[in-house]
Parts: C-alpha cells; structure tokens; sequence
C-alpha cells in the first residue's frame, strides 16, 4: 500500500446519515472477488440514470468533483453489511479519506487495512469543509481548511498501518524479532511441543 502522509484535495460533499455499502458498491457491481474493476460501479444508483447514462445531478459526476480525493459525508458511514468491495470501490477510483462524523466499525476497519483514511469530525466541522479544500497531515491529526484547523482521533495502530502503507501481515512482520526471541524461548521451556 501506499504511505498516507498528507493530502491537500476538495472534499466531495456527500452529506446523508447512513450510506451504506450497497450504496457505496452494490452487489449486483460485485462481478469477481478482486480488488479490480470496482470504480466503474462505485455508487452506481446514484451515479448513473437508465442506460448507464452519467446523472449529471450526482456530485462525482460534476466537473469540479470528478477524480475527488476526499468525500464529505454523513454519520455512520459504510454502514450496511461488511463487503470490504466498498472500501476497494472508493480506492479504485481514487479516494484516499472519507469526513464524517462517525463510521460504521468493520468500514472503518476495511479503510484502514486498504490504505484510505476514516476521519473523524464533529457534524459541524464536517459540514464547513464539505465542497471546499482541505489538507490533511495525518502525522500531526489535523485537518486545515482555510483559516480552520481541527484536530482528529485515530487509534495509534491504524495511524502506524497508514502513515508507513502497512496491512495487517506487515504490521505484525514489525515484530519479527520479538515473535522469534518468543519462539526460542518456549523451545527452551517447553521442547516437547515442538517434538
């Protein structure tokens, strides 16, 4: 993955409570079990009317929002069920964090395990940055936009696994020679097991 540093981009407006993972991706997008080929169904009922045709009333598909970094939602984001294809749908075409006031728990998780960013922002600050520039520095946990700083939660786990492009396999791999100095030492304390 790569690394999440900071990130200056306009923040889509998308302010609905409860948009959910089959908003985000619909099953019926879902065509393999990759990681790929997701973008082209991310937000497929509102992104497009009959015939496939792009509505041009959806956020994504107006000119100052295509390609957006960053969406701007509501609370409890990627709700819904637990399909990681959300997550991988919103990489894909080239989200790296999504704003809002709270996120459904295993999203968040998704998010952090594929490199995009889940901020956290009271209602209020959401609402001021959405439709406007904003720039991120995750080491520092800020969010500026104009003259506004707000400072974000992340847990220091999922900051480590962003800040240096780490899944979980590379997060535990950091403590190798700690899981290895275990390992000797059980073999010393209790050899049968390993017989």
């Amino acid at each position: 993955m790569t690394p999440f540093n900071t990130l200056s981009a306009i923040a889509a407006p998308m302010m609905f409570d409860n948009i959910d993972t089959d908003a985000i991706i619909p099953s019926r997008e879902m065509t393999s079990t990759g990681r790929t080929g997701l973008a082209e169904g991310l937000f497929a009922p509102w992104r497009y009317v009959e015939g496939r045709v792009p509505n041009p009333d959806f956020v994504l598909n107006r000119p100052e929002y295509a390609g957006a970094q960053v969406i701007a939602g509501g609370a409890n984001f990627g709700c819904g069920s637990s399909r990681e294809h959300a997550v991988w749908a919103l990489a894909e075409y080239g989200v790296l964090c999504v704003i809002a006031p709270g996120f459904a728990p295993i999203f968040a998780a998704n998010c952090i395990r594929n490199g995009l960013l889940p901020l956290v922002l009271p209602r209020e600050a959401v609402e001021s940055v959405a439709g406007r520039e904003v720039h991120i520095d995750l080491a520092a946990q800020t969010l500026t936009c104009g003259d506004e700083t707000y400072s974000f939660p992340i847990e220091a786990e999922a900051r480590t696994m962003l800040l240096e492009g780490l899944d979980a396999i590379d997060l535990t791999l950091k403590s190798r020679p700690a899981i290895a100095a275990w390992l000797h030492a059980d073999r010393v304390a209790r050899p049968w097991i390993y017989l």
